[in-house]
């Protein structure tokens, strides 16, 4: 499978990386943060508010196997 990249650029104050995420897949995406944080070395040490031009490459395929999650149940 390739894996294709996009670059974005922060051009507005207040942007996390979360709204980046939301802003351009328009859903939750599980292990996103991980896999960008993973693609751009350094980009944690900025803060959760990232510098207005601040460059990031976002893989735009989705992973190919979500993480198992377990269920709890709060009543048997």
């Amino acid at each position: 499978m390739t894996i294709t990249y996009e670059e974005h650029e922060v051009k507005n104050e207040g942007f996390t990386l979360s709204r980046i995420i939301w802003r351009r897949f328009k859903r939750p995406m599980i292990g996103m943060h991980e896999r960008i944080l993973n693609l751009n070395q350094g980009l944690a040490a900025k803060g959760p508010e990232l510098p207005i031009g601040t460059k990031i490459v976002i893989p735009i395929d989705p992973p190919s196997a979500a993480p198992a999650s377990d269920i709890v149940q709060l009543w048997d």
